[in-house]
């Protein structure tokens, strides 16, 4: 589907009226979360307006620990007073963490290319600008920045570009309607935004203990429905022993989508004794959000999950009865 971006007056008009904004991401940041919330961050600031970016944490991506320090990890009632949010790449407000409750009954913005949320589907009192057809919440706060009048600064093209990428898998999932992607990268490249060091950031310093648990991952894999499904576990020990740190999700991604046949990946990772969180990849054909939201999560077409009370056990079947009948 072709992309057009329509950023709403609306939208606008709150970031013009607004003086003070707490700009809100996701728990588990990304780099489209992240980089677009710093950027808009600075692009507030540009405009006279106090900004404070905040997150719930935790940093555990490499590419993702040195934004940490730019951002609060709790908001005091002195930070609440008289603030406005906005919330970006996420529009489920449990989605940011620990924050949600200190954002109660704040005039609230929400900035996401998600379709399913509690703000959305709540009917939440504010401004939404929801396009789940932009590949990121980063290419959507360009076209806010150019909206306002603006043009992106060289470290705010440095985020975007980031997030953009990061969100794109490096342009890997973009098809032939992807052409406005490329003429925004283009604008981010021109504002002084290095792909080159992107793509260092994204996939470079990785721990050995990431590969390690890869090749466990890897050798874990099973095949169903012919091949056309690949689901590999990771156990809670495995969890406790690597990490957050440990994980490299996106490379996994990557080299199981390459497999011959495949037209989807589920990961079923044991995070706690008794939760376990669902990663779900799409070449194209299945559409794994309808998938995610069978258990009550969400996402895109090609990449969507979701939290689930459980053991890996108890969810694994759960998971392929999900998958047949839609792959």
């Amino acid at each position: 589907m072709a992309h057009s971006v329509v950023v709403p007056p609306a939208l606008l008009d709150f970031i013009k009226q607004g003086k003070k904004f707490l700009v809100v991401g996701h728990k588990e940041p990304d780099g489209d979360c992240i980089g677009s919330q710093l950027a808009l961050s600075s692009v507030l600031r540009r405009l006279g307006k106090e900004a404070i970016p905040c997150s719930a944490g935790p940093f555990k991506r490499s590419e993702i620990q040195p934004y940490q320090a730019r951002c609060i990890l709790h908001i005091s009632a002195k930070e609440r007073e008289g603030a406005w949010v906005v919330v970006m790449d996420c529009s489920a407000s449990y989605r940011t963490g620990d924050l949600a409750s200190a954002l109660e009954g704040l005039p609230t913005a929400i900035i996401d290319h998600h379709a399913l949320g509690s703000y959305v589907e709540g009917g939440t009192e504010g401004v939404l600008y929801i396009d789940p057809t932009a590949p990121s919440v980063t290419f959507m706060t360009l076209g806010i920045i150019e909206a306002l009048g603006l043009s992106p600064t060289k470290e705010e093209a440095e985020l975007l570009l980031f997030g953009l990428c990061t969100d794109t898998g490096f342009f890997r999932h973009v098809d032939e309607q992807g052409a406005e992607t490329f003429e925004y990268a283009a604008r981010m490249i021109r504002a002084g935004a290095s792909p080159k060091q992107v793509f260092q950031r994204i996939h470079g310093g990785k721990s050995l203990h990431s590969r390690i648990l890869m090749g466990i991952l890897l050798s874990r894999v099973q095949t169903y429905f012919d091949g056309r499904l690949l689901l590999t576990t990771e156990a809670y020990e495995e969890t406790l022993r690597f990490g957050l740190e440990g994980r490299d999700s996106d490379t996994l991604y990557q080299v199981l989508q390459a497999v011959s046949g495949v037209e989807a990946i589920a990961i079923i990772r044991q995070e706690t004794p008794g939760n376990c969180t669902l990663g779900f990849r799409s070449r194209d054909r299945v559409n794994v959000a309808e998938i995610a939201a069978q258990f009550g999560g969400g996402g895109h077409k090609n990449a969507a999950g979701c939290i689930i009370p459980g053991t890996i056990e108890a969810i694994l079947p759960q998971v392929l009865r999900a998958f047949e009948g839609n792959i």
